[in-house]
């Protein structure tokens, strides 16, 4: 069988999988479902599970099973087709429909699945509700009244709605085991997915933990009931203790107190593992495992990532630009691959023990092998001591200083790389916006080079002073080469919004290298350097093993502490075996992903980086041929995207072209505004009218 059929075997298994995933969250809160689920959990009580064995075959395995399916389909390969894409609906779904809003920018294919997500939630409200409303009359021999009857079911409804919430929410911050890499997106777009399902299921866990007490007030006995610890059913103090600690992560990840005070979103955050132990003591059973292949895939994630930064490494040199800003290259192992646009989080211990930042990286694997290198703007208090610190270490005495102690995770990136897909790109930066694209242009100009296929560019680049032109400083060999000016595959617009006219051209603006100083570190000092993640089928079988470790563990726990029938037995302590289960999977999972680990640095050969961009390359750049006209330089103006995007049509016809943006938000939507008129506006010339395709990249959490 060719690797091609396989990879359509595995979608269409993954596919199956969750589709039937979510029509049994759709079935769920039927009555129809109920009564067969009853009556297929009498049957299984007196198993090794309990009647949680269904739980877990119909809810838990499923989203784990799919996690180990599409590491294998993405270690097939994801088709890197370079046919040209033609215009088709799915384009026009892509480019953003909603331009203004809280949420940002939104495409149209988010403003639809946000849509089939609303539907599902208020079916899952509706269904349970009317279905409660249903068994009023079964409430009257308790005395109850109507009105607290049906207040107390709204409120117990509007918690299932926080369930199903939760049940997705872990998937899109996994990092290492990134589910969402089978969808092509990328990192920073599905934490902003995190972000909306954790604003919904708090709304929900509010309004339910809420309605439920404004019951008991009503009733006056809402003191009697706060301080409630169940011996069968939902714990309410548990549930108080969960709700407690999700407020505090809530009102801290507000975007204005998370930009202003980022350590205290960081630390508050951590208050996940309270969160999920108390709402484990609060629900059932059944309710735990509609959510445990996330809680399971996301402790699985941390523990890799954890056992990945262990190992630090050290600089090899620091670069200080003009522009306030720090260029810095670390050694990496050859092996190790990433695309363009992808992340590192970096830690330095001496400024922060804790903080880790997120950096697009600059440079490319194809032609940086044993080398990675990332670009720091002074932002912010950990950038400005970073540059602090690299500025000390340029005035120390003594040619070489002592290593600069360095903690990596990732490369966290897309599997393919989409854009190379595309005959046209068009690449608009603002600021430090300009860093995920430079990676693009040296793996465009490798393939260029190559005669792969040949692939246009166009980079529209917005700064406010001259000197922050310093920042393309890395790519000065792809600028300057003779061979991209005369075949014209790169055309560089600069717009200097806040200067005039200087007398100095561009390409001495740009490179001008008695202004950029290198720190050089001596790098003996470490004998480690970045290594790559575990490859795609180990995280498929760590995924695995960490799932039938926790199911082994839950059966002999089950067995040891549990006595027929099931629900006989109190729900702590049914609790309290679960979490155990949890506990040693994550210890033992974490002791073969340590051992993985050290096995395969010791592999590794330790080799001496090479360092580009020094003396010998600015020797090379002199006699550089200067620009040509694809390269202008455009004082006291800003771009006119309406005039950009139009000179595409007498130049590329029927093609489509990929337009990227990062830079500052107001930026991002003037583009976003001209991609969407030309999607979803009236088309005066279909035959010449190219297509947009728009994506923003933004690295700030």
């Amino acid at each position: 069988m060719s690797s091609a059929s396989l990879q359509i075997i595995l979608k269409v298994l993954m596919l199956t999988i969750s589709v039937s995933w979510a029509c049994l969250w759709l079935l769920r809160p039927t009555e129809l479902w109920k009564r067969s689920w009853r009556e297929a959990e009498q049957r299984t009580t007196n198993s090794l599970y309990g009647i949680s064995g269904l739980d877990i075959l119909a809810f838990s395995t499923p989203m784990i099973v799919v996690a180990i399916i599409g590491f294998i389909y993405l270690q097939l390969g994801v088709s890197k087709s370079k046919s040209r894409c033609r215009r088709t609906l799915n384009r026009n779904l892509s480019n953003p429909i909603i331009i203004r809003s809280p949420m940002g920018i939104v495409s149209m294919k988010e403003v639809l699945t946000t849509s089939v997500f609303i539907i599902f939630l208020g079916w899952t409200f509706y269904s349970n509700t009317y279905n409660g409303f249903k068994k009023m009359k079964h409430s009257e021999s308790e005395n109850w009244q109507p009105w607290y009857f049906k207040t107390m079911k709204i409120g117990v409804k509007f918690g299932f709605v926080a369930e199903a919430c939760l049940a997705l929410l872990l998937f899109p911050i996994l990092r290492v085991l990134a589910l969402p890499q089978l969808l092509g997106l990328q990192y920073e777009v599905s934490v902003r997915y995190h972000i909306w399902l954790g604003n919904t299921m708090m709304l929900f866990s509010v309004l339910h933990g809420f309605t439920i007490m404004f019951a008991w007030g009503i009733k006056h006995s809402l003191q009697e009931e706060l301080l409630k610890w169940q011996k069968t059913g939902s714990v309410n103090l548990a549930g108080e203790f969960a709700l407690m600690a999700g407020l505090i992560i809530w009102i801290t990840s507000i975007y204005y107190i998370r930009r202003k005070w980022f350590e205290l979103f960081y630390w508050t955050h951590h208050l996940y593992g309270v969160f999920i132990v108390f709402f484990l003591f609060h629900v059932g059973d059944r309710h735990f495992y509609t959510v445990i292949s996330g809680v399971l895939l996301f402790t699985l994630d941390k523990i890799l990532r954890i056992v990945q930064s262990k190992a630090t490494t050290s600089l090899i040199c620091a670069r200080i630009l003009p522009c306030q800003a720090i260029e810095l290259i670390l050694s990496k192992h050859p092996s190790m691959k990433y695309t363009a646009t992808s992340t590192i989080f970096v830690k330095i211990p001496t400024i922060s023990k804790f903080q880790w930042h997120p950096f697009s990286i600059a440079s490319s694997s194809s032609t940086d092998t044993d080398r990675i290198s990332i670009i720091a703007k002074c932002q912010g208090e950990w950038t400005k001591s970073l540059y602090n610190t690299i500025h000390d270490a340029l005035d120390s005495s003594g040619n070489q200083i002592k290593s600069l102690p360095v903690a990596i995770e990732g490369p966290y990136g897309a599997i393919s790389e989409s854009y190379l897909r595309y005959e046209s790109l068009l690449l608009v930066a603002g600021g430090s916006g300009i860093t995920p694209f430079l990676s693009i242009l040296q793996e465009v100009a490798t393939r260029n080079r190559n005669k792969k296929f040949s692939q246009r560019i166009q980079l529209i680049y917005i700064v406010k002073k001259s000197k922050d032109l310093t920042i393309m400083n890395t790519i000065s060999t792809v600028l300057l080469n003779r061979t991209a000016q005369q075949e014209g595959w790169l055309k560089l617009q600069v717009f200097v919004t806040q200067e005039q006219r200087p007398r100095t051209t561009l390409g001495e603006l740009l490179y001008r290298q008695s202004h950029i100083k290198s720190v050089c570190f001596d790098a003996s000092y470490s004998k480690n350097y970045i290594s790559e993640p575990e490859s795609l089928p180990w995280r498929a079988t760590l995924i695995a093993f960490h799932f039938i470790i926790f199911l082994a563990s839950l059966g002999c726990l089950n067995h040891a502490f549990l006595h027929p029938p099931y629900k006989a037995n109190p729900s702590w302590v049914r609790a309290l075996c679960r979490k155990g289960a949890l506990i040693t999977a994550m210890i033992c999972s974490a002791s073969a992903a340590a051992l993985l680990r050290w096995q395969k640095m010791r592999n590794e050969t330790r080799t001496t980086s090479k360092i580009h961009g020094t003396n010998t390359e600015l020797q090379l750049l002199e006699e550089q041929t200067p620009f040509c006209d694809n390269h202008t330089i455009h004082y006291r103006q800003r771009p006119d995207f309406h005039d950009i995007f139009s000179s595409y049509e007498k130049q590329e016809g029927e093609s489509s072209v990929r337009v990227l943006v990062c830079g500052p938000e107001s930026m991002q939507k003037s583009v976003a505004s001209v991609c969407r008129q030309y999607a979803f506006g009236p088309k005066k010339d279909e035959k010449r009218r190219p297509s947009f395709i728009f994506q923003s990249l933004n690295f700030s959490l």
